[in-house]
């Protein structure tokens, strides 16, 4: 991991603990434990303001590609819950995708158990998309 732990601007993480808590009552079981593990890696995450967040970060908006195992290669946006839309490679933070990637950096591998399995993500390139200024928390 290129900075030792994830990376997140201080809005994003206020918004995404107050999603984490209202999702406890999301009734599936692999999307739980998923989030669980999100939960745990955000309890020694580096918080900085928006002016010290490295732009190699996977945020909130943020347009990232990885591969994994070298078996395939996907172009994703990481988006607020309300935002998602599948068809255009926009997928919630909220989802095993989401979580997974979200805080940290390129060149990052990340080992997620997904519900299809456990896989190994690399991260090979980010690209910033502006901030929103306001979440929105329904999920």
């Amino acid at each position: 991991m290129k900075y030792g732990s994830l990376i997140l601007e201080k809005k994003e993480y206020v918004y995404i603990k107050r999603i984490l808590n209202i999702s406890g009552y999301v009734g599936d079981h692999e999307i739980q434990k998923s989030l669980s593990k999100f939960t745990e890696e955000l309890k020694t995450a580096h918080i900085l303001d928006e002016e010290e967040m490295p732009n190699d970060v996977v945020r909130l908006n943020t347009i990232v590609t990885v591969t994994s195992d070298n078996d395939w290669e996907k172009t994703l946006q990481i988006v607020q819950p309300s935002e998602k839309d599948i068809k255009s490679n926009r997928i919630s933070i909220l989802t095993p995708m989401g979580a997974a990637l979200f805080g940290y950096s390129v060149n990052d591998v990340v080992r997620w158990d997904f519900p299809t399995g456990a896989k190994e993500l690399k991260i090979i390139e980010v690209t910033q998309q502006p901030q929103n200024k306001t979440f929105d928390v329904l999920i």
